[in-house]
């Protein structure tokens, strides 16, 4: 049974981890400066307030975040 357990906690931990946000990876920044989207994060081109829409540009287009 000690092995069902940390298997078990081991498929948790993963799980977790890859459903953490991008915003788990942000570096210390001015509140505004960092635009976050679901996948990745990246410097604002136009610092606003926190919780406004902003875009990060991509090689395949631009995605939609949220200024953090």
């Amino acid at each position: 049974m000690s092995w069902l357990k940390r298997w078990i906690g081991l498929i948790v931990l993963v799980i977790v981890g890859v459903q953490l946000p991008a915003s788990a990876q942000v570096p210390p920044h001015t509140p505004g400066s960092i635009c976050v989207t679901p996948q990745f994060w990246c410097w604002a081109a136009f610092p606003g307030r926190p919780g406004m829409a902003c875009t990060c540009k991509t090689q395949s287009g631009w995605v939609r975040g949220v200024l953090r």
